[in-house]
């Protein structure tokens, strides 16, 4: 696949007023050991159930022959925070571990950070497990300490670092190079802003709770990077999907309300093969999410009507996630539940992990 997104775990040492899951925060004792047992329970079958290879086609790029030019796929890695010391060395080092295992150097690994733990210490551990990619994705004024010029600092000392460790900058568009051909490794600064990744923010987690989605109806996250456009596709440029720490597979990073499956008792493979050719998933494939219900009775003016809400504040919101939520909601639980079934051999398998 060109790219997976995969959260190794939920704890992180912030609690952020727009993040997209409630569920990454801080934790404390007995709390902080279930969560990350959670994911060291689950990583080592999830890798193994990962697809065999991370080659992808791209074909907007040729090779010599006129064929679309193979390409090095990337396993993105977050949290949560995974350099803070309950994860970094219990269960984020052990993922790269076996990740390196598996693919060796036929990986791009990337990660994700907040960037206010690293230190040139970690980074050389870092590259000492072949990551090629450093990914500070705190640069925005949601992040406490990082509002506006307070982040400059911060990311001067990170250029320093990284520079000073032989990483360096993702080139820009003008620069004539394409990084996801080359070794790396890099660094890359990005931040929820109006400019710069998700602008209007999701209407999910503590976002929604706090009312800062500025979405709308014509806001298509299932069309964007991390959506769920291009997920059937493996093997292809553009496929992506989203893993949750107990193994659950989503077709987008927002994700849906229910997974499509568990790399915890399936190959990723067999469970996006499975749903080739369903008009549900066929329509997120296609970046149109007003069009998933069609063969269950939504058309797409059905589908627009239950896109439409109020905001925890009480105010009208409409966009085409809240449409695919109340549709998952109310058809797609035993849509789910017979393709699971079918792919596990059994009419009736056993209930899904939670």
């Amino acid at each position: 696949m060109e790219s997976i997104y995969y959260v190794i775990s939920w704890a992180c040492h912030r609690r952020c007023k727009h993040c997209y899951d409630t569920r990454f925060r801080p934790y404390v004792r007995g709390a902080l050991d279930n969560v990350i047992g959670e994911g060291q329970d689950a990583y080592k079958k999830i890798i193994a159930n990962l697809p065999d290879t991370m080659i992808y086609k791209d074909p907007k790029h040729k090779d010599a022959e006129g064929n679309p030019e193979e390409r090095i796929g990337r396993l993105i890695l977050a949290g949560g925070e995974v350099l803070i010391d309950a994860m970094r060395e219990p269960l984020f080092y052990p993922v790269l571990d076996a990740a390196n295992e598996k693919y060796g150097k036929n990986v791009r690994l990337s990660m994700q950070t907040t960037g206010d733990l690293v230190t040139p210490k970690l980074i050389d551990e870092l590259l000492e497990r072949n990551v090629w990619m450093i990914a500070v994705a705190g640069m925005d004024d949601f992040h406490v300490g990082m509002e506006g010029d307070k982040r400059l600092g911060l990311m001067e000392e990170l250029t320093r670092m990284f520079e000073k460790a032989g990483i360096g900058p993702v080139p820009g568009p003008k620069s004539g190079r394409d990084h996801l051909t080359e070794d790396g490794p890099f660094y890359f600064f990005f931040g929820a802003d109006p400019n710069q990744w998700i602008g209007e923010l999701w209407p999910r987690g503590r976002a929604w709770e706090n009312g800062l989605s500025k979405a709308t109806m014509e806001t298509n996250f299932c069309a964007r990077h991390s959506g769920g456009k291009n997920f059937l596709n493996h093997g292809w440029a553009g496929s992506e999907v989203a893993i949750e720490p107990n193994g659950n597979v989503f077709p987008c990073c927002l994700k849906t309300k229910r997974p499509i499956g568990n790399l915890q008792e399936e190959k990723l493979t067999d469970i996006l093969d499975s749903l080739k050719g369903h008009p549900v998933f066929e329509a997120i494939n296609q970046g149109a999410p007003e069009r998933m219900g069609t063969a269950h009775g939504w058309d797409e003016a059905r589908f627009a009507a239950a896109s439409h809400t109020k905001t925890p504040k009480g105010e009208p919101y409409a966009n085409l996630c809240i449409g695919c939520d109340r549709f998952f909601e109310e058809v797609m639980g035993p849509v789910l539940d017979e393709a699971r079934a079918k792919r596990l051999g059994s009419g009736a398998a056993a209930p899904a992990p939670a």
